[in-house]
C-alpha cells in the first residue's frame, strides 16, 4: 500500500461521524420518557454503524462488517422514522438525519460492491 493511502480513512466514516455527532445531542433532549427507550437506542445504533465503518476501514475482512453496517443503517432509518411519529424528532430534524443517513447507506453499498468486486 503506497504511503499516501494508509491514513486515508474512508468518506463514508467521516460522514456517519458527523451524523452521530449530531443525532447523540438531539436523543439528549427526548423526553424523559423517551430518553432511555427510543433515545438510547437510536444513539446506540448510531454508535455502533460508526464503529462498524471504522473496523471495516481497517480491516481485511470488509464485506461482513459491511453488511453488519448496512443492517445497522436500516434500523436505524426505522428508529428516526419512530422518533418521528411519536414527535421526538420535528420533521426538519428528521428529514435532515434521513438525508444523511440515505448518504451514508449509499457509501456503504457501493464499497460493499466494490469490496466483493474484488473477490
Amino acid at each position: 500500500m503506497p504511503s499516501g493511502e494508509r491514513n486515508q480513512t474512508p468518506v463514508v466514516v467521516g460522514k456517519a461521524y458527523q451524523l452521530v455527532l449530531w443525532l447523540v445531542p438531539k436523543v439528549e433532549k427526548f423526553p424523559r420518557s423517551y430518553r432511555f427507550t427510543v433515545g438510547d437506542r437510536i444513539a446506540s445504533v448510531g454508535l455502533d454503524l460508526l464503529l462498524l465503518l471504522v473496523e471495516a476501514a481497517y480491516s481485511g475482512e470488509k464485506a461482513e462488517l459491511l453488511d453488519h453496517a448496512n443492517r445497522s443503517a436500516n434500523g436505524l432509518r426505522y428508529l428516526l422514522r419512530l422518533a418521528r411519529d411519536l414527535k421526538l424528532l420535528s420533521l426538519d430534524s428528521y428529514g435532515f438525519a434521513a438525508e444523511r443517513l440515505d448518504e451514508v447507506g449509499r457509501m456503504i453499498g457501493g464499497w460493499g460492491k466494490s469490496v466483493r468486486g474484488r473477490k
